[in-house]
């Protein structure tokens, strides 16, 4: 077994990442905020935001350490770089970079690969992922978390694709480091209406599944 870095001890700790794609980046705080309140602390803000280097910064010196603050839909090594420095504390890609896991650790900061197969799951983890995202999860099911667990019991996995937020447990049953949650999570209609109290209660619905699966 590795010894995990902080920040991936804490992204274990809060169990959930929220995937975060928004049309409106004004929409960031209020949202963040919203979530906060259901339990979800963990948020990967992807690329598909506009302005999205400014809402990092905006999020992470907002809410400090009450949020964890990350990128997504990483696929080169400059955009990790305008992430990092805007505030982000953990990558996320959505397949296998070993030049941007490399690129990252210099600065202290993890990447997450996506990866689907057995071999690229662990071919990421030699790289040097401490945690690897198994996307789309959807189409492998939970039932191949226990299955890839069984002979590489060190992986470290977080499915994203097909989590929603009554089986969030269920995932983490079979085997889940944590879970990312999108659009389950993420009501396009609320936000899109302002209703962030609905991002509230869909929050506290994923944890509530998340904590008896762990208890």
């Amino acid at each position: 077994m590795i010894n995990l870095s902080p920040i991936i001890l804490e992204i274990e700790k809060r169990a959930a990442l929220a995937v975060v794609r928004l049309s409106d980046p004004e929409d960031a705080l209020p949202l963040t905020e919203a979530l906060l309140k259901g339990g979800v602390s963990a948020i990967e803000i992807t690329l598909s935001t506009p302005n999205t280097f400014e809402v990092i910064h905006k999020v992470s010196t907002s809410f400090g350490k009450d949020v964890l603050t990350g990128v997504g839909s990483v696929t080169n090594i400059n955009q990790a770089k305008q992430a990092i420095d805007s505030g982000a504390e953990y990558v996320v890609c959505p397949v296998f970079k070993p030049e941007i896991i490399s690129f990252t650790k210099k600065s202290g900061i993890p990447t997450i690969p996506g990866c689907f197969t057995p071999t690229e799951i662990q071919t990421a983890f030699e790289a040097g992922a401490e945690v690897i995202k198994v996307f789309p999860a959807d189409c492998l099911g939970m039932k191949f978390f226990k299955g890839i667990k069984a002979p590489l019991p060190h992986l470290n996995l977080i499915p994203t694709g097909g989590v929603s937020l009554t089986n969030a447990g269920e995932w983490i049953k079979h085997g889940a480091f944590a879970v990312g949650v999108g659009s389950s999570l993420m009501d396009k209609k609320a936000i899109e209406e302002k209703n962030f109290s609905k991002l509230t209660e869909n929050a506290k619905i994923l944890m509530d599944s998340i904590h008896q699966a762990k208890n």
